[in-house]
């Protein structure tokens, strides 16, 4: 009788550890600061899923000023992350992964610091040349982000404009 006890004391925390759904993913966050509208003062960037489910989920991105004005909001499709991803069959594998697209967003790669140097000329990809000038000028930060496998997006402060301006795609 006492090792039946002993055996129930086991059996039903695994039974149930064994039956229980997989967690699902809750709320993805990012935040950083950075020099972005200032050389000095400090920015926040912050990006997150709009949803806790992959099918029609979208990255929110936004910038924060050094003043706490929201200066920039852009919702990134996931989408096309997912389609060049046949290996992801789960929605667990899914959302891992956009999970993961969240961590990486704010990588050092993506922050350019200057957004535009001194010696460099605009190409093709380059949608305002006025604005390249004047970053090139202002020495404001620039940063990067994916719109899917291929096509990335580079923005900069236009202190001209008073707004956040794409200077460069690819």
């Amino acid at each position: 009788m006492k090792n039946m006890y002993v055996v129930a004391l086991f059996a039903i925390p695994l039974t149930i550890s064994c039956t229980s759904k997989p967690t699902e993913v809750t709320h993805v966050e990012k935040t950083t600061t950075t020099p972005f509208t200032d050389t000095v003062k400090l920015d926040t960037f912050k990006v997150s899923l709009r949803e806790t489910t992959s099918k029609g989920n979208a990255l929110i991105f936004k910038i924060i000023s050094h003043q706490g004005k929201e200066i920039y909001q852009t919702s990134i499709q996931t989408d096309a992350f997912l389609k060049a991803n046949d290996n992801l069959k789960t929605e667990r594998d899914k959302m891992k992964f956009l999970s993961n697209e969240v961590q990486y967003f704010f990588e050092e790669e993506h922050f350019l610091w200057p957004a535009v140097i001194p010696s460099e000329q605009a190409d093709k990809n380059v949608p305002d040349k006025v604005f390249h000038n004047e970053l090139k000028e202002t020495k404001l930060n620039g940063f990067n982000y994916r719109l899917g496998t291929e096509a990335k997006v580079y923005i900069a402060w236009s202190v001209k404009e008073n707004k956040v301006k794409v200077y460069y795609k690819l």
